[in-house]
């Protein structure tokens, strides 16, 4: 019986070209699990920008209901792509892209009639000032060693006074186990150690990767992009969310934020 190797998890450095390998073969090869479990607190075409709930119906951190009809919007790290056809169905429309071939096939077995793109959030395959507005729940951004870069191409494929509206893990997360219940409320690590968290196999490759940035590293990068931040979103958590995600959960959600969005303009 041959056993399957179990990756090893670690702190250590990861370009982009090892953190982009990475991160598809972890979602190609995940996608399927991903939308199984996470699938029904997602819906088919609901917007919901992290484990909290928090959802774009209400929150209008794109901009009011009537300003995404007709609006080119681009998702970035769009997974199964619940967001954009939530966007297609308030008259907006979207073009999502993933890096992973699976994630999208998701997306094209649940359907929508708008665009599914494969590419690299490093090098988007669009031209200048293709877009009215840009997005990514928990997309792309995380999993990048250069977010700057990534930035610079949204900010390029944004029309003037485009928003670019990004959630990830709320780097204060970094300091603490990555579990839901007593055990993830006591600090473990220093805040400030941005060393990426890698997962690698028995060849030292890594599977997964993910960077830490602080919270004052993001509002540089945002700078360094080339936007002007207008908004930065810590969503509470709400008395009717009681799932467990990961390390979400309503223990820790009450006590510590768990998602930071940043609400961005192209001037």
């Amino acid at each position: 019986m041959i056993q399957e190797y179990e990756p090893e998890a670690t702190r250590r450095d990861a370009g982009d070209a090892e953190s982009s390998r990475a991160s598809r073969g972890w979602w190609d090869r995940n996608a399927d699990e991903y939308q199984s479990e996470h699938g029904t607190f997602l819906g088919d075409d609901r917007f919901v920008w992290g484990p909290e709930g928090l959802d774009e119906a209400e929150a209008r951190l794109l901009g009011p209901a009537e300003s995404l009809r007709g609006a080119d919007v681009l998702e970035i790290g769009a997974g199964a792509a619940q967001c954009s056809r939530w966007l297609a169905a308030q008259g907006a429309r979207p073009v999502a892209m993933d890096l992973s071939h699976r994630q999208l096939q998701h997306a094209l077995r649940i359907g929508g009639g708008f665009p599914l793109v494969e590419a690299d959030a490093g090098a988007l395959p669009f031209a200048d000032g293709s877009f009215d507005l840009a997005c990514a729940a928990y997309g792309a951004v995380p999993f990048v060693s250069d977010p700057v870069k990534v930035f610079r191409e949204v900010r390029r494929v944004l029309r003037p006074g485009g928003r670019w509206v990004f959630s990830v893990t709320h780097p204060i997360r970094w300091a603490f186990p990555d579990e839901p219940g007593p055990e993830g409320l006591s600090v473990a690590a220093s805040y400030f150690d941005r060393t990426p968290y890698v997962e690698q196999d028995e060849r030292g490759r890594a599977v997964y990767v993910e960077h830490h940035r602080t919270i004052g590293d993001r509002v540089r990068d945002v700078v360094a992009g080339g936007f002007r931040l207008v908004d930065l979103v810590e969503p509470e958590w709400p008395a009717w969310n009681s799932q467990e995600w990961g390390g979400w959960s309503p223990l820790r959600g009450n006590l510590i934020p768990g998602t930071a969005i940043f609400v961005c303009v192209r001037d």
